[in-house]
C-alpha cells in the first residue's frame, strides 16, 4: 500500500509505529529513535490524556477508555506528513496508510512480570498483559492489520537490546528511504 500525506503526495518521510505490551519499552525506544534520527515522537496515549479522547472509564482496569475514532481524527493531520514516531500498546484501530515500518517489541515474560509490578499492576490487570505477551496477541494483530513485510518483532529485555533495536530501526528505516529514491 502506498503511503502518501492527507493529499495523496507520496511521503518523503517514514511513520514507524513501534507497539508491544505495556511494559515492553516502547516510550523510551521511540523517544531514543525519534532523538536519534530526528523524528517526531508521538505517545498515543499522552495525546489522548491531553485532548480528553475518552469515551469513559473501565473500572476492573481503573484505566480511561480509549475513544479511537477521535485519536484518529486528532493525529491524521499531522501523521500523513510523515516522520513520526508513534508509541502505543495496541495497533489494529490505526489506518493501515499511516506506517510505513513497524516494529512490535517483545519482553521475557519473568522480566515483564517485574515492570508492571513495578508500574502497579495487580490482579488480573497484571495477568491479562502477561498473557497478552505470551500469546504474542500484539504481533499476531500487528501482522493481521497491516503487511506482513513490514512488521518486525524485537527483543526488548536490557538496555543492550535497546542500542540493537535502534540500529535494526536505523537500518529499516535508511533501507526504506532508499527503495522511494
Amino acid at each position: 500500500m502506498a503511503t502518501c500525506d492527507a493529499d495523496g503526495i507520496p511521503r518523503t518521510e517514514p511513520n514507524i509505529l513501534l507497539t508491544g505490551t505495556p511494559g515492553t519499552g516502547k516510550t523510551t525506544l521511540g523517544q531514543e529513535v525519534a532523538q536519534h534520527l530526528g523524528m517526531r515522537y508521538i505517545n498515543v496515549g499522552d495525546v489522548a490524556k491531553d485532548k480528553e479522547l475518552y469515551e469513559g472509564w473501565d473500572a476492573e482496569y481503573q484505566c480511561p477508555i480509549l475513544d479511537e475514532d477521535k485519536v484518529i481524527d486528532e493525529m491524521d493531520d499531522l501523521v500523513s506528513q510523515g516522520g513520526c514516531v508513534i508509541d502505543y500498546h495496541s495497533c489494529e484501530f490505526f489506518p493501515e496508510r499511516w506506517f510505513d515500518l513497524i516494529f512490535v517489541l517483545r519482553t521475557d515474560n519473568s522480566i515483564l512480570y517485574t515492570r508492571l509490578e513495578q508500574r502497579g499492576y495487580v490482579g488480573r490487570k497484571l495477568q491479562d498483559n502477561i498473557q497478552c505477551e505470551i500469546f504474542q496477541t500484539i504481533l499476531e494483530e500487528a501482522v493481521n492489520s497491516y503487511l506482513p513485510s513490514i512488521v518486525y518483532e524485537l527483543q526488548s529485555n536490557t538496555p543492550d537490546d535497546m542500542e540493537k533495536n535502534i540500529d535494526i530501526i536505523t537500518q529499516h528505516l535508511q533501507s526504506w528511504k532508499n527503495s522511494k529514491r
